[in-house]
Formats: C-alpha cells, structure tokens, sequence
C-alpha cells in the first residue's frame, strides 16, 4: 500500500494511456490503451477538461480523476468529477483524497463554486469516501441512454 506523503498528483500524459486503461477497467469500464489514448486527445479545450494521475514510489501509477467544467442553463458555471479510481490494493492510503483536492483546486482556478460528484448507488464504499471529503447527497435520480 502507498505512503499518503509519497503520493505524487500531476497531468496525465499519453503515455499514461496503458495504466489508465486498466485502472479504468477496474471502475467497469473497459477501454484499451489506443482509445484511452484517443479520448485523451479528444479532451478539448484544456480549459474545460482536465485528468490527474496519482503515482507512488512503490506502485507507480495508482490512480486517476478526469474532471470538467460546464455551463448549464439552469446553474452556474460548475465541475464534475466524471471519473475516479484508484487501484484496488492502494486504496485507503489518500491517493484518492489526492486526486479530488487536485479536481477541487483546479475547478477553483476556473470560477467554479460547486463540484458535483456521480456515483453508482451499488458504490457504497465510494459514497463514504466522498461524504468524508465534505460531498454531500442532494439527489437521487435514474440514468437512462439510447444508442445513436
């Protein structure tokens, strides 16, 4: 497991791309290193968009947060957290506290007031770990798709 002080945050770069796509098997999403990749690049503007890696000494890269910012008609400029995970045997050890604070102080630079946080309700680990970083739940609601 990862020291907490010996965990780095930085940018994600393209040659993250491999780790990221196993790590963003593990959250269940499977997704290959070429389309981790391209999704990476796609991430435009980076004023909108941003992705943060955690990295220890001991286990290299453990874990990653994509945020963005957007304007809604009905709220304020605001960012969400769209994804984050840390591998499975470093959780606990702060990279994921890590990993919101870099999203929170990044949203922050942009004017956001708010930061808004999705997560699946069979997540119930991942629900105590937001609600111990001072999220609060405000609403539950159904998610519904359809193929284009």
């Amino acid at each position: 497991m990862a020291d907490r002080a010996k965990i780095r945050i930085r940018k994600a770069r393209r040659g993250d791309a491999a780790r990221i796509a196993q790590l963003s098997g593990e959250l269940g999403y499977p997704a290959s290193a070429e389309q981790i990749a391209a999704r990476l690049r796609q991430l435009t503007p980076a004023t909108k968009h941003a992705v943060f890696v955690a990295e220890s000494a001991e286990g290299g890269l453990i874990g990653w947060v994509h945020v963005s910012t957007s304007y809604l008609l009905e709220s304020d400029l605001r960012a969400e957290v769209n994804g984050l995970i840390v591998a499975e045997r470093q959780r606990s050890a702060g990279a994921g506290a890590k990993l919101l604070q870099a999203a929170e102080e990044w949203a922050r630079k942009r004017g956001c007031k708010g930061m808004n946080v999705r997560s699946n309700v069979i997540r119930e680990r991942a629900h105590k770990f937001y609600e111990a970083n001072g999220y609060e739940h405000y609403k539950t609601q159904k998610a519904f798709r359809k193929p284009l």
